[in-house]
């Protein structure tokens, strides 16, 4: 009998299934996972040792801004921290942009993230300005780095779909270019008359294209900012459900609950994905507060609760809004763990699947994602026991496997007591 030959075998990680963690060998040839077993006979070109360590699905980071990621500083620092000032800087700063220093910065923060096991990202490009240059750019770095990392583009009207006469038709025309999916800012166009118009005109043109959807909703801490449940309406009626993703919505955390227990029942009649971007949303928000300040996170326990697809999103690396990041997403859940009071063993848990699972549905690509026989070989192993351990120590990322092949491999760091043992 003839000894199976692999590409990869992957020996002896820890591997979660059917909520119990098995110690498993998986066989990868041709970019497909072939065989899952406890112990694999055969031979591969490569044999990786997971040393018991944690396998897991790759990460996804679903609400991050590549064309204004590694900015910061330029041309001045958010001196107030808010997102208005983040929003006037970029405005000054995008007059300047060319295509290569847009790709650049991507690419340098694309190869920062898969390092840390990130091998799905859905970008925002702003299509503000009559050259589409940060669109442009970013539709040539999907093309460059489709062989190791899936990147979805949102066409992303910054200043507003009517708060420049062109932009109306510079997003239609982002649609013709090739965004995977239309954007919006309702709650920074010049009226609410003009933001209820911008949801509206963000589905027309996703049915029109037949794109999905993701929408920069109600991101301020104005209780009276209420354009989810335009949004909501909106998928009701259009039946997309979970096409349609309303991200940051930090307004939510501020209404009263009588209207937000409503909203909740609406939102039930949907199947509306949600993005929450705990890194900067604790950062940006409440800076009109004195005290009590608030979190301004959306209400991630509560839609969780309700059984709706919550993910997770880094938002911005070293841009100005967040001069800080480094594209960990397990930096990330953390986060979400504490602001949004998620501490309980099931929680925290849950938190872990905002970066993997449940952030592959929001980018509608969960039949080709996770780790089962027959599917694509994206993988990551972590120097941790399971989904706890892992946030816990925001462990290191050891082996990232993107596409059948092993693209990065980082060895965790070891520290040597010198000191007496008492």
């Amino acid at each position: 009998m003839t000894t199976p030959t692999y590409d990869i075998i992957l020996r002896q990680g820890r591997l979660l299934r059917s909520d119990s963690i098995e110690t498993v060998d998986i066989a990868i040839q041709d970019g497909k996972i072939v065989a899952i077993a406890p112990q694999i006979e055969g031979t591969a070109k490569l044999e990786l040792d997971a040393h018991n360590q944690f396998i897991s699905p790759p990460f996804v980071e679903s609400h991050i801004h590549l064309d204004s990621a590694l900015t910061a500083g330029n041309p001045r620092w958010n001196q107030s921290g808010t997102l208005f000032e983040g929003i006037d800087i970029w405005r000054e700063y995008k007059q300047t942009l060319s295509l290569d220093n847009v790709k650049q910065r991507a690419i340098a923060t694309l190869k920062q993230q898969a390092a840390q096991g990130v091998l799905f990202v859905r970008s925002h490009a702003d299509v503000s300005e009559t050259s589409l240059t940060a669109l442009q750019a970013l539709l040539e770095v999907r093309e460059e780095v489709k062989d190791w990392v899936t990147l979805q583009i949102v066409a992303f009207p910054q200043d507003g779909i009517y708060g420049n006469p062109k932009n109306d038709e510079l997003i239609e025309e982002a649609m013709k270019m090739g965004a995977d999916a239309v954007g919006g800012i309702p709650h920074y166009e010049l009226t609410r008359e003009d933001g209820v118009r911008s949801v509206h005109r963000i589905f027309e043109l996703a049915e029109k294209y037949d794109r999905l959807i993701d929408i920069h909703c109600d991101e301020i801490d104005d209780d009276q900012s209420r354009f989810l449940e335009v949004v909501a309406a909106c998928a009701i009626r259009s039946e997309m459900g979970s096409r349609v993703t309303a991200s940051h919505t930090t307004a939510f955390a501020s209404y009263n609950n009588a209207y937000a227990f409503k909203l909740l029942g609406f939102l039930q009649r949907t199947q509306i994905n949600f993005i929450a971007n705990p890194l900067i949303n604790i950062t940006l928000q409440g800076r009109t507060d004195t005290y009590p300040k608030r979190r301004g996170v959306t209400r991630v326990k509560e839609l969780w609760q309700q059984g709706k697809n919550v993910s997770l999103g880094h938002d911005c690396v070293q841009d100005p809004w967040y001069s800080l990041g480094t594209g960990n997403m397990l930096e990330v859940a953390s986060m979400a763990v504490h602001v949004c009071q998620m501490t309980g063993t099931s929680e925290i848990d849950a938190c872990y699947e905002m970066v993997t699972q449940n952030g592959a549905k929001t980018l509608h690509i969960e039949n080709d994602y996770g780790i089962e026989v027959g599917k694509p070989a994206n993988l990551i192993t972590l120097d941790a026991d399971d989904r706890y351990d892992a946030i816990r120590r925001r462990a290191i990322v050891r082996f990232v496997i993107s596409q059948g092949k092993l693209l990065a491999e980082t060895q965790p760091p070891q520290t040597t007591w010198k000191g007496t043992s008492r």
